[in-house]
């Protein structure tokens, strides 16, 4: 791949040389500067692919080689370091060989000065301080490869392998979309969800839980918050990974209703289930585990479960 890259560099530089009028022999052996390599590279991706209405970053009156579009203003105060924020984000690599798309895992919230330490690139936390600058806004972003992960890259194996490693000397395009308003967020994210999975026959309650009985109750015994429930249950992110499967099918799990962290279960069990209801429940991140969710799960999840409860005692 480094053979590859630095291929098209020095075509690149080539083109350079020949269009300034600098073709002496002193200048045959001109080496480009990280800063000057970067600036080839994100110049012929936004004409490559067509990209309009891009500015160069002139914060404080220089440039740091970042190119950016606001996409949403966004309003309010302005950002500072020892803000804490919330953000979905996507990124590639220029070259395609990585990407991370996934806007349903892909989330951050910290301080805005904790980015970096968060093994996010400094050029990311300094974008979303100094253009991104207010919360609900969204943006596009081209981050030079000395202020994304610099001559290492990052990841492990092979630079060859998709999704697996950054290489060295790679700059990311970006997308980061600010939310404050949860509410409106995980709406149209389980809205979308449901479309994209053709579900239908799903209520609504009060709290923006959506549930959908799949097999009726064989009793009509309550469960109420003293309760203790025996059933069988899948927990998944919206993106179909499966963070909670243990104890889906023959094993079973025991539940005291009073230690549930999920409000969105509690809700869905204790209204519309009994012994032998099997149900499936779609919730808000807030119903969920919100902004402090377990150790792997991301925050401001929006989540799926589905349960089959076998006992409900008393």
């Amino acid at each position: 791949m480094k053979q590859t890259i630095f291929s098209v560099i020095g075509i690149s530089i080539i083109g350079v040389i020949l269009s300034t009028g600098m073709s002496s022999c002193r200048k045959d052996n001109f080496q480009p500067t990280i800063k000057q390599y970067d600036s080839i590279q994100i110049t012929h991706y936004i004409a490559a692919n067509g990209l309009n209405g891009f500015l160069k970053d002139t914060t404080g009156g220089d440039t740091t080689g970042m190119y950016y579009k606001i996409l949403s203003p966004g309003s309010g105060t302005p950002l500072q370091y020892s803000d804490k924020i919330s953000f979905v984000y996507t990124y590639k690599t220029l070259d395609g060989t990585y990407v991370t798309s996934d806007t349903i895992s892909n989330h951050y919230y910290d301080y805005v000065g904790h980015i970096y330490n968060n093994h996010y690139p400094i050029g990311l936390q300094t974008a979303v301080h100094n253009l991104l600058k207010y919360p609900n806004a969204s943006m596009r972003l081209l981050i030079p490869s000395h202020l994304a992960y610099g001559r290492d890259g990052t990841g492990s194996g092979s630079s060859q392998v998709a999704n697996n490693r950054i290489a060295g000397n790679e700059s990311l395009d970006v997308y980061i979309h600010a939310i404050t308003d949860f509410s409106k967020y995980d709406d149209m994210v389980i809205r979308n969800y449901m479309t994209a999975n053709n579900l239908t026959g799903y209520s609504e309650t009060p709290d923006s839980v959506y549930y959908s009985v799949l097999t009726p109750a064989t009793s009509s015994d309550p469960i109420v918050q003293g309760s203790t429930i025996t059933c069988t249950y899948t927990g998944q992110l919206l993106d179909g990974n499966i963070f909670d499967g243990a104890h889906n099918g023959t094993n079973i799990a025991t539940f005291a209703m009073m230690d549930f962290a999920t409000p969105g279960n509690v809700e869905a069990l204790e209204k519309y289930a009994s012994v032998g209801t099997k149900i499936s429940v779609i919730m808000p991140s807030k119903q969920a585990y919100g902004l402090a969710p377990p150790s792997g799960i991301p925050a401001f999840s929006c989540m799926r479960f589905t349960w089959q409860v076998i006992t409900v005692t008393p």
